[in-house]
């Protein structure tokens, strides 16, 4: 039994090799897993479901139901590109929702999932940001915007996102050990699966006496 974890692939029709190797991915290993899980960032953004017309969008959904169809179950967590993703997706993707965190059975081992974000904690001003965007309020008045309005601020926001990250820390943007170990012991979890970071490495903790693992997916 195999079960596969992705993340952080930020598919967008300027990088075609990645949306290429994605497919490739979904018509080949991913067929012969029991399951499926997507932990974030799939896409660089994702303006809301009314936009599953666009060709993009549109062929990246099929390429993904076509997995499910096939009978590989698929599940998706929201990343911080990608959450206004919502049951239109969900629907025309054939897969199902997961809220962050979530914890789920692995071959026996109960594991915590998560994007990542939320560990972070040490980025005073991403956590304001996340959780004002986060909001139900925030994201009612967003989503009452016209498509093309919400493409120019999301692609705004994008840009200073990148300028951002020039002048903070490496520290700042990882996650916060303290976090980590937290977030293991609420949910009584000896294994963390995130992603975000785009760090990949597997990191051992002890976490309530217990040892644990940590794997940021790449």
């Amino acid at each position: 039994m195999t079960t596969l974890f992705i993340s952080d692939l930020h598919l967008c029709p300027s990088r075609p090799h990645i949306t290429r190797i994605f497919h490739e991915f979904l018509a080949g290993p991913a067929q012969q897993a029991d399951s499926l899980y997507i932990l974030g960032d799939l896409f660089e953004y994702w303006a809301g479901d009314d936009d599953l017309d666009d060709p993009f969008n549109a062929i990246n959904c099929a390429a993904l139901r076509a997995l499910s169809d096939s009978g590989v179950p698929v599940f998706f967590m929201a990343g911080n590109r990608d959450f206004l993703a919502g049951e239109g997706f969900a629907h025309a993707a054939g897969l199902s929702l997961l809220p962050e965190p979530a914890v789920v059975d692995i071959h026996g081992e109960s594991t915590l999932l998560m994007h990542g974000d939320t560990l972070c904690i040490d980025d005073d001003a991403y956590q304001a940001f996340r959780a004002e965007v986060r909001s139900p309020e925030w994201q009612q008045a967003f989503l009452a915007l016209p498509l093309s309005r919400r493409k120019s601020q999301i692609e705004l926001l994008r840009r200073e996102s990148e300028a951002q990250k020039l002048i903070k820390t490496a520290q700042i943007m990882d996650v916060n050990p303290d976090a980590v170990l937290q977030a293991l012991t609420l949910h009584q979890c000896t294994r963390l699966i995130h992603g975000h970071t785009h760090r990949p490495a597997r990191h051992d903790h002890v976490a309530g006496g217990k040892h644990c693992e940590r794997w940021v997916l790449p």
